[in-house]
C-alpha cells in the first residue's frame, strides 16, 4: 500500500495528549539523547513534560516545549510504521510539522531534526513576535467557495494598508486561513470578520505571526545557531510548503537549508498545495497523518476536496470514499492506530 505521510505543526499536543510518548515512542534509547539535548539547553525534558501529572497550558503549549514534544511525537510515530507493509512515497508537513518532515524523509538526522525544531521553537518564544487566528471560507459541508475566499483575502489586504496594521495570509489550510500580523491587524479582522461555527474566528494561544516577514528576525537567528552541515539528501521525496518536490539524490543541501531557515519562516505555508500535489504526483493509496493529535484530518481532507481530488466535492463525498475505502488514516486516534493495518503498537 502506498502512503504519504503528514506531519502536523504546532498546537497539537494538548491534555488528551499528556503522555503520549510513553504510550507510543517506540525506542527508549533515542528519547533518552533526545532528553540529553534538552537538559544540556537547560529545558524540561521531553520526558519531564509527558510524564507531568496534569496538562499545563501555560508549559505545555510554549513554542519551547510545544515544539520539541510534536517533534518528538511525530518522530515516533513515524519510526512505529511497518516499512514492510506500508511503502511510504512521499512526506509531507504543516507549518512546524515541516521540520518533523526533515527528519522522517531523512534530510535532517532524528538528533538534528529534533535540534532545529527545538531551536526554532526557542527563538519563537523568545521574540512572540504577533500571532495568530484562523478563519474558514468553507462551510460545515465543506463545499469549496472560492469567492468567499477571495472576499477574505480582499479584508486582509485592506487591513494590512492602514497605517500600522500588519496581517498576512501564514497558512492556506484546506478550507480555512491562517491569518498571522500584529495585534492592531488581529483585532481589525475579529472586527469585520462575521463569527461563524461557534468558533470562529479563533485566536491560536502561545502562536506568533508564522510565515509572515515579521518574522524575519528569528529567520537570521535560527540561521545563525543552525549550520548549514546539519542538511543533506532527503531518502524520501518531500513536499514543502509550496507544493515544491525535494528528490532523493537531486537535493541542493543549501537550498534546502536557505528554504527551511528564510523562506519557510517569512513566506505563507501552503499546506492546501502541498496535499494537492501529493495526490497528484504520487496518487498514494492512503494519507497517514502522524500524532500528536487529531486536528489536521479535516484541513487535508478539505485540500483534497478543494483539488478535487477523486471527484470529491464536499463532506459527504469525502466521507462516502472514507467509509468504503478508508483514504486518511490518523494515528493520534487510537481506534485507527490500533485497528490500521501496518501499524505497530511501541
Amino acid at each position: 500500500m502506498k502512503a504519504v505521510v503528514i506531519c502536523p505543526g504546532r498546537g497539537t499536543y494538548n491534555k488528551t495528549e499528556l503522555g503520549y510518548l510513553q504510550r507510543y515512542f517506540p525506542d527508549a534509547a533515542l528519547l533518552s539523547r533526545l532528553d540529553d539535548q534538552r537538559r544540556c539547553a537547560a529545558q524540561p525534558t521531553l520526558t519531564e513534560l509527558d510524564q507531568a501529572a496534569r496538562f499545563s497550558i501555560a508549559r505545555h503549549t510554549r513554542g519551547d516545549n510545544a515544539s520539541a514534544l510534536i517533534f518528538a511525537a511525530t518522530l515516533g510515530d513515524f519510526l512505529s510504521i511497518d516499512r514492510s507493509a506500508i511503502d511510504i512515497v512521499a512526506v509531507t508537513g504543516n507549518s512546524m510539522g515541516w521540520y518533523s518532515a526533515l527528519a522522517c524523509a531523512g534530510a535532517l538526522s532524528p538528533h538534528d531534526g529534533f535540534r532545529v525544531a527545538n531551536t526554532m521553537g526557542t527563538l519563537m518564544q523568545r521574540s512572540l513576535i504577533g500571532g495568530q487566528l484562523i478563519y474558514p471560507f468553507v462551510g460545515e459541508d465543506w463545499h469549496p467557495q472560492p469567492e468567499r475566499r477571495e472576499a477574505l483575502i480582499d479584508a486582509v489586504e485592506d487591513i494590512a494598508s492602514r497605517p500600522g496594521h500588519a496581517l498576512f495570509v501564514s497558512i492556506e489550510l484546506g478550507g480555512m486561513l491562517v491569518l498571522a500580523g500584529n495585534e492592531a491587524g488581529l483585532s481589525a479582522f475579529e472586527a469585520v470578520a462575521e463569527p461563524t461555527q461557534q468558533r470562529f474566528p479563533l485566536r491560536l494561544g502561545n502562536h506568533a505571526a508564522f510565515h509572515t516577514r515579521l518574522m524575519a528576525p528569528v529567520a537570521e537567528q535560527g540561521r545563525d545557531a543552525l549550520p548549514a552541515s546539519l542538511f543533506g539528501n532527503p531518502v524520501l521525496p518531500l513536499i514543502d510548503g509550496r507544493g515544491a518536490i525535494w528528490w532523493p539524490g537531486a537535493t541542493d543541501r543549501d537550498a534546502l537549508y536557505a528554504y527551511t531557515l528564510g523562506t519557510q519562516v517569512t513566506e505563507t505555508y501552503d499546506f492546501t498545495r502541498a496535499i494537492t500535489i501529493a495526490a497528484r504526483e504520487f496518487a498514494p493509496d492512503l494519507f497517514i497523518i502522524t500524532g500528536p493529535g487529531t486536528t489536521l484530518g479535516g484541513a487535508v481532507a478539505q485540500s483534497l476536496i478543494l483539488s478535487g481530488w477523486r471527484n470529491m466535492a464536499s463532506k459527504d463525498d469525502f466521507r462516502a470514499i472514507q467509509t468504503t475505502q478508508p483514504l486518511l488514516m490518523s494515528m493520534g486516534i487510537p481506534e485507527q492506530r490500533a485497528s490500521s493495518t501496518g501499524f505497530r503498537e511501541a
